[in-house]
C-alpha cells in the first residue's frame, strides 16, 4: 500500500504597501526563514485617492520566488472614505493570494506588525482564526509603549476560512470571546498567541510619520497641529503620544526578548534605538 503524505501547509505573509520599505527590510529578514511567500501589494493611489509614486523596491538580496509584488493600478472610486478604500487594497490583497492552497496560512499584518517567527516554525491553528498578541514599540525600536501593549496585531487563517482581510482585522477580536454563546454574530473560533511578536509603530522619521497622517489618519489628526514635522519631533525627544493622550513611553534595553535580526544588526538600526 502506496503512503500518502500529507502536504505542508505553506505560510503566506501578506500586508499592503505604502512607502516603508525600511520595515518592509526589516520583516523580510525576521521572517525569510520561516515564510513560503510574502505578499506586498501597492497602489498608485492612496487612501484619499491621490496619485502617488511606486515606492516598493525589490532588493537583489530578496528571494523573488518568496516576494510577490501585486501593483492596484485602478483608481479609487470617487467619494469613498479612506476606510472604504483600504478596504478595496485588502481585496486586491485576498485576490493575489489565489494560488495559495485551502490548507494553507494566510498571515496578514499592518507592515510594522511583526509576528514572532519561532510561533511559525512548524505553525498548527488548532482554531479557524488567530491573533498575535504583540509589545508595542513607538518611534524607536525599544520605546516601550505599554499603554496599547499587548497589541491585537497580526490575524492568521487558513486559506479555506478566509472571508476577507477586512474581516479578519475588524470582526476577529478577542473581545469576541467574552461574549455569550448565544452570540452568533461574534466569530469566537480564535486562538490567542500571546508574547507573540512586536508592534514597532512610526519607526519612521517626523517628515516620514507627518506625511503617514496626512495621508491615513483621521481628518482630525491629518490638522498641523498633530501633523507639523516639528510638533512630530518634539512629541519623540519628549516620548510623548501624538495624539495628546497622556501616554509617556519608556526606554528599554534590547535583549532576548527582541528579534535575533534586530540584536545583531544594532549599528544598522541604530537611527531607531535609544541608547
Amino acid at each position: 500500500m502506496v503512503e500518502i503524505k500529507k502536504m505542508r501547509s505553506k505560510i503566506f505573509d501578506c500586508i499592503t504597501f505604502f512607502d516603508n520599505n525600511y520595515m518592509f527590510d526589516f520583516r523580510y529578514n525576521v521572517l525569510k526563514d520561516y515564510v513560503d511567500y510574502f505578499i506586498v501589494c501597492e497602489s498608485i493611489f492612496d487612501h484619499r485617492g491621490k496619485p502617488k509614486e511606486k515606492n516598493f523596491i525589490r532588493k537583489d538580496k530578496y528571494d523573488f520566488n518568496k516576494v510577490k509584488y501585486f501593483i492596484l493600478e485602478k483608481p479609487f472610486p470617487k467619494n469613498t472614505t479612506i476606510w472604504e478604500n483600504q478596504a478595496i487594497q485588502r481585496k486586491f490583497l485576498l485576490e493575489s493570494t489565489s494560488f495559495a492552497n485551502d490548507e494553507d496560512y494566510i498571515f496578514f499584518s499592518d507592515p510594522d506588525e511583526i509576528p514572532k517567527p519561532e510561533l511559525l516554525k512548524n505553525f498548527h491553528l488548532e482554531k479557524k482564526y488567530g491573533i498575535f498578541m504583540q509589545k508595542c514599540f513607538n518611534f524607536k525600536f525599544n520605546l516601550f509603549n505599554k499603554y496599547e501593549s499587548p497589541w491585537e496585531g497580526t490575524r492568521v487563517c487558513k486559506k479555506k476560512n478566509l472571508k476577507s482581510i477586512d474581516f479578519m482585522r475588524q470582526k476577529v477580536k478577542t473581545k469576541n470571546l467574552k461574549y455569550s454563546f448565544i452570540r452568533f454574530d461574534k466569530e469566537k473560533s480564535i486562538q490567542i498567541f500571546n508574547d507573540a511578536g512586536w508592534h514597532f509603530n512610526n519607526i519612521l522619521s517626523s517628515e516620514e510619520i507627518s506625511l503617514k497622517l496626512k495621508t491615513f489618519a483621521h481628518t482630525r489628526f491629518a490638522d498641523e497641529k498633530y501633523s507639523s514635522p516639528e510638533v512630530i519631533e518634539k512629541k519623540i525627544e519628549k516620548k510623548i503620544d501624538l495624539f495628546e493622550r497622556g501616554h509617556i513611553y519608556k526606554k528599554v534595553d534590547i535583549d532576548d526578548t527582541f528579534p535575533e535580526y534586530l540584536k545583531k544588526n544594532l549599528d544598522k538600526f541604530n537611527k531607531f534605538i535609544i541608547n
